[in-house]
Formats: C-alpha cells, structure tokens, sequence
C-alpha cells in the first residue's frame, strides 16, 4: 500500500533546474521530472553533483518554483519538495501542461 499523501502522475516532462552544488558552483541543466505530484517529484538525469537538502529553482514552462532535494541516488535520480507556499508549477489540479493522457499512481 502506498503511503504518500498526495496522488501522483506517472508522466515525464522536461524542466530546467538551477542552484548550487556541493563544490560552492552554480549550475543550470535540462533534466526530466517524473512521477509528480503538487508538492514532490523525481528528477532523472541530474548530472551536476548535489545532495540532500540542497534548495534548487525548478521550471517548467513559465512556472518556477523552490524545491528541497530530499533524496539521491547514484543513477542521477533526486526526490524532490515543494518549499513551503511555493505554488503548484506542475499544473495537477487544473490540468494546464500536461498530456491529455496519463496515468494517476500512488493514490496514498
């Protein structure tokens, strides 16, 4: 059974993500979002070295938002979380960015 408290989309989108890495060095990269929710979501492909609980600048079309890295693995893959009063930039309750088809996951 799945614990999350929000409904997940098992979708890929393209986003730009930018912030800081463990060395001190900013950076900005194109990766892919997956498996989104309002709040969360994972980035595969993230290339430059960060870590948990590092703040990065996530877009997604005009949207941006503030997310926490709230897991890593050695693949590339991040767990990230909305910060606190960040809006939505993902567009799960009205439906505005996403494909016409999906699959909801982890209804929690």
């Amino acid at each position: 059974m799945d614990r999350r408290k929000e409904r997940r989309l098992k979708l890929e989108l393209p986003v730009r993500i930018w912030g800081v890495d463990r060395m001190a060095r900013p950076f900005a990269e194109l990766v892919r979002v997956r498996n989104v929710s309002n709040r969360g979501a994972v980035l595969a492909g993230v290339r430059s070295k960060v870590q948990t609980g590092e703040v990065l600048e996530v877009q997604h079309g005009a949207s941006r938002a503030q997310f926490r890295i709230v897991w890593m693995s050695l693949s590339g893959e991040a767990g990230i979380q909305a910060l606190a009063f960040e809006p939505p930039i993902f567009g799960m309750g009205i439906g505005i960015g996403l494909p016409k088809v999906f699959e909801m996951v982890g209804t929690g």
